[in-house]
């Protein structure tokens, strides 16, 4: 059963204001159940339009409606179809973006009573990262999980083709449209059985790949949070700053979903151990499930973090909403009991207090490089949880002890003298425990 209508302000209040010459045109229109808050609501339109600007689509008219349950058939009823209809013909667009995930026979029927294109928030995410998707294991998981989507939705993408009658035999009861459709299920499910061999051979590889970073003794940490927060300016920040020779930035935008490919550099700040800094592709609300899984060799990289760095805007009106989102995702990937810092990023525009500390928070700006030894002594003292300092004598034949010391400890005093080099160093119980013959003192708890 329907209900009143949410009233907005009017189309030229709609969310961002922007508006993209030579883009595409399209109408809002969005679904409240009741068990869902205005204000909750309101942000999710908004973010649904942002998500257009990502495609260059300009929003350029809302429909809105409370329901108490979905129309199996619109989703939004027939009276409201009408309405999104003549919204279409007013403003000129040709598209219409639900922010509901709509079943396949909804799409269908509203796109021909619409006789306009129709999007559902999901397909918009994956029209995002199907055109951002640059590394081939982003597009391999980016095609997977838009074929995925597309396969039940077939009918509506042939609706054009009508249902036309056999000759008799085999195909009698086959159009064809139908004849049609099954071609193109056959096709699309031959392509994700080899996309699925494909990202099985992508899996192992990073599978490999962690398997060498971990026997390198490096640490690892993981940029985590909400797509657009500023995760990979703050990575190239932290390599123009500290990072190894030859290191590449990443590639950064004001947009949403700006990059899905996971970097990993190294860190080696000065005074401090060496970390490996991975930048793992943004969250959002409702992120469609299909992008989960495809993307759960990436996302999963969180998962062997030795620390997560969760990045907020926290100029962002709805910053606490983007780190329940975070959270939770992190939890669903299995990622929750990690230890996390919450980078409130772009106090500048917030506050003149920062660069400062707030318990698990850091506020800073990133863009003023302001706060980021704050975040290094925070990766630090978590890194440094449970190690120990101790005086090392090392043999000149045996040097290389000292290469091991500065890998995967932090040296606090180094001399080269005549019986041997002797080293101060912060390191962990396993490699105290290999290095047992040349310790000579334990200093004491860090």
């Amino acid at each position: 059963m329907l209900e009143n209508n949410i009233k907005r302000g009017p189309d030229t209040d709609l969310p961002g204001g922007l508006t993209h010459e030579g883009s595409r045109r399209a109408v809002l229109v969005g679904a409240r159940k009741n068990d869902i808050s205005e204000d909750d609501f309101i942000i999710g339109m908004d973010e649904l339009a942002g998500l257009c600007r990502a495609l260059m689509i300009e929003p350029v008219g809302e429909v809105v409606q409370n329901i108490v349950k979905e129309d199996p058939a619109t989703c939004i009823g027939s009276g409201k179809v009408e309405e999104v209809r003549e919204v279409l013909e007013d403003k000129g667009a040709d598209l219409a973006v639900f922010n509901n995930t709509l079943s396949p026979a909804q799409m269908n029927n509203l796109a021909d009573a619409l006789d306009a294109e129709v999007l559902d928030r999901t397909g918009l995410i994956l029209n995002i990262f199907t055109e951002r998707a640059r590394s081939r294991e982003a597009r391999l998981q980016t095609d997977y999980a838009h074929l995925q989507y597309m396969l039940p939705r077939l009918v509506g993408l042939r609706k054009n083709l009508g249902r036309q009658g056999g000759t008799g035999g085999s195909m009698s009861n086959k159009g064809s449209g139908e004849k049609a459709i099954e071609l193109d299920r056959r096709k699309i499910e031959k392509e994700m059985a080899a996309l699925r061999r494909e990202l099985s051979d992508v899996s192992r590889i990073r599978t490999e790949q962690r398997k060498k970073r971990s026997a390198s003794g490096l640490p690892l940490v993981a940029l985590v949070g909400y797509t657009n927060a500023g995760k990979s300016s703050l990575m190239n920040r932290l390599l123009n700053d500290f990072g190894a020779d030859n290191e590449k930035n990443v590639y950064t935008a004001d947009m949403l979903f700006a990059t899905l490919d996971t970097s990993v550099r190294r860190i080696e700040p000065e005074g401090r151990r060496p970390f490996l800094l991975s930048d793992t592709v943004g969250f959002i609300n409702d992120l469609p499930t299909d992008l989960i899984q495809a993307f759960r060799s990436t996302l999963e990289e969180a998962l062997y973090a030795d620390v997560l760095v969760d990045v907020v805007d926290v100029s962002d009106p709805n910053f606490r909403m983007h780190m329940d989102v975070t959270a939770q995702t992190l939890k669903d990937l299995g990622a929750g009991d990690i230890p996390i810092i919450h980078v409130m990023n772009k106090a500048e525009l917030i506050s003149g207090d920062y660069p400062r500390v707030s318990g698990d928070r850091i506020y800073l700006s990133v863009k003023n490089n302001m706060g980021l030894g704050l975040l290094l002594d925070a990766i630090e003292d978590i890194l440094s949880a449970g190690n120990t300092v101790y005086n090392f004598a090392v043999p000149y034949a045996d040097s290389g002890v000292e290469g091991i010391l500065r890998k995967e400890g932090v040296v606090r005093a180094l001399s080269y003298d005549a019986d041997a080099i002797h080293i101060t160093a912060e390191v962990k119980p396993e490699t105290a425990g290999r290095l047992k013959k040349y310790i000579v003192e334990e200093k004491n708890n860090v």
